[in-house]
């Protein structure tokens, strides 16, 4: 019973690894919303990290989260760390482009629960209602990523955190000032 217990581990051990390495190298999202407010007052809550509270989904996941703000105040060579619990772990955000009021260009890292070199682009495309905001992320599949991805996505994972952001990013944007 023990040998036949066994050889069934093994065998589901190989058919998920097996599935895993048949997952693509590398991945993209990519969300997009209509916000109801000029590109210039759109990109000034994404050019600085500083903005990111009133809008960023994971700012909302862990309010005794640890935040430093270095390099640039805004823009190019602007650096984001923290440090937080399980659902928020712990990296880093560096803005590498920014072209105002059109793209943000963000490279992410993040440090933990496991590392992962991203990159992060907003593109604003200003619309006669507004501005489309387009949200995307990419980057490599490490072999731990694909197994975790032979059982959820990462569009599961992170897509509906990318709407929340977008729907919070409209309703700031909108705001009356």
């Amino acid at each position: 019973m023990w040998k036949r217990l066994l050889l069934a581990v093994v065998i589901i051990g190989a058919v998920v690894s097996a599935l895993a390495l048949m997952q693509p190298d590398t991945f993209r999202i990519e969300r997009t919303a209509l916000i109801k407010a000029p590109p210039e007052r759109v990109f000034a809550y994404l050019n600085d990290f500083r903005q990111w509270p009133a809008w960023s989904p994971w700012e909302r996941f862990d309010p005794a989260m640890q935040r430093a703000y270095s390099g640039a105040a805004s823009g190019t060579g602007a650096i984001y760390t923290w440090s937080g619990n399980e659902d928020v772990g712990q990296g880093r955000m560096e803005i590498v482009e920014s072209t105002p009021p059109s793209t943000v260009g963000i490279r992410l890292d993040f440090v933990q629960p496991f590392e992962s070199h991203n990159q992060v682009r907003f593109v604003l495309t200003p619309r006669p209602e507004g501005t489309a905001v387009s949200w995307s992320m990419s980057g490599n599949r490490p072999f731990v990523m694909k197994l975790v991805e032979v059982f959820t996505s990462v569009e599961d994972m992170a897509g509906p955190d990318f709407e929340q952001g977008l729907a919070q990013l409209k309703e700031a944007a909108e705001a009356p000032r």
